[in-house]
């Protein structure tokens, strides 16, 4: 008896010695992660002080990460039950009550998340040897790099340049629209990106890391509803670029066959003085100032909403075009009355002479003058810049002015 009770004794007195002689030293990144309740007492903590370094000393895990800057989230469970939730920047020490103070069923979990990078969580048990911790994160497997907008005749599009083939998840409120990029970073140039898209239909874009998820908020402007708008969406991959586009078309759920009416108007107004003469020495000095390739990409047919009214223009392009054909700048022609002719023209249509100053005119009649450089930029280069695209425009006009006055 004498026996157990020193015993006894000794277990009781070896905690607060411990505890007076080894203090916790103060950290800037040090977070406390000890439960207010005390853990429930155990036949175990009897023997306790045959390790009394182990079982009464200061517990603590030193968390770091890769990258260096994560943030972390801690959570301390006890038999199924969340006790404390701190938050903290790696890297960080975290305190922990001692070996003593704790059950077998008590648990740490530390989440590491940082922007562009793949969350982890790792589970550690109270009870256990670990002091050190690295948590090593995956990068994100997509980035969104940019978005393009188009805008025509009331209705609009944006296309959403991923990295790799995204997956995606459409939602709508009363004053926005909202698109959901899983398993998705923010590109670099993303926000540069984002400041070029303005039409009457997309007021604004902003981009909210969720976790793994980029979130993508489309503000609308004023007096428009989200309910209003069917959303349509379809996917590709541009081989030139190696990047996959997904483009959700924004199409207002009134006003359809106005507006096709309003285009079929306009396409009728054109005249041959619209697609000849010095408004051939704009065509020129545009497409001179446009990126080839890019500019093929933008007028190709890729199923948007804009192919109808982009092939009802070219139609238009050869019926008022000298001798009713479509002319290339290879000389090559087309008769625009004819389906596999059309269609071949279509396939080239940054090469169509004409079709830029056609198209110039064709938005001067549909858009009021403060959207028709935001509509004809939408539909030949919607992934330049408004500053860039200005000066393409600008030189342009300035070569047809100066072909004005020689002429004149």
């Amino acid at each position: 008896m004498r026996t157990t009770a020193k015993l006894l004794l000794v277990g009781l007195l070896v905690p607060a010695l411990a505890a007076q002689a080894s203090p916790v030293r103060a950290s800037t990144n040090e977070v406390h992660l000890v439960p207010e309740d005390k853990a429930p007492w155990t036949p175990g903590r009897m023997f306790g002080f045959l390790r009394p370094g182990h079982n009464y000393g200061d517990r603590t895990i030193t968390v770091e990460t890769t990258p260096s800057d994560a943030v972390l989230d801690l959570y301390y469970v006890r038999a199924g039950f969340q006790k404390r939730y701190e938050q903290a920047d790696a890297p960080a020490t975290v305190v922990l009550p001692s070996r003593s103070e704790a059950t077998k069923r008590d648990t740490v979990t530390i989440r590491a998340s940082a922007e562009g990078w793949k969350a982890k969580e790792v589970t550690l048990r109270v009870q256990g040897s670990e002091d050190r911790l690295l948590i090593e994160l995956e990068p994100l497997t997509n980035t969104l790099h940019a978005v393009a907008h188009t805008y025509f005749g009331g209705r609009g599009s944006l296309s959403f340049l991923t990295k790799e083939a995204p997956q995606i998840r459409l939602q709508k409120s009363k004053d926005s629209l909202q698109v959901v990029l899983h398993e998705t970073a923010r590109g670099e140039a993303l926000e540069a990106s984002f400041a070029q898209v303005r039409s009457p239909l997309v007021a604004r874009l902003a981009a909210q890391q969720l976790g793994d998820d980029l979130l993508v908020r489309i503000a609308l402007p004023p007096g428009t509803s989200g309910e209003a708008i069917e959303l349509r969406s379809r996917q590709s991959h541009d081989a030139i670029s190696d990047q996959y586009l997904f483009s959700v078309d924004l199409l207002p759920t009134d006003g359809e066959g106005g507006a096709v009416a309003e285009a079929q108007a306009a396409l009728a107004q054109l005249r041959r003085q619209d697609v000849s003469g010095c408004a051939l020495a704009f065509d020129d000095a545009l497409r001179a100032g446009l990126e080839p390739a890019a500019l093929a990409r933008a007028l190709a047919p890729r199923g948007a909403f804009t192919d109808p009214y982009l092939q009802a223009a070219m139609r238009r392009l050869g019926e008022v075009g000298e001798g009713g054909r479509i002319r290339m700048l290879d000389g090559s022609e087309y008769a625009p009355g004819n389906p596999l002719e059309l269609s071949a023209a279509m396939s080239q249509a940054s090469q169509a002479r004409g079709y830029l100053a056609l198209l110039r005119r064709f938005v001067g009649l549909l858009e009021p003058d403060t959207e028709r450089r935001v509509a004809l930029r939408s539909l030949v280069a919607p992934q330049l810049g408004a500053a860039a695209f200005d000066e393409a425009i600008d030189a342009a006009h300035v070569a047809e002015a100066s072909c004005a006055r020689a002429s004149g």
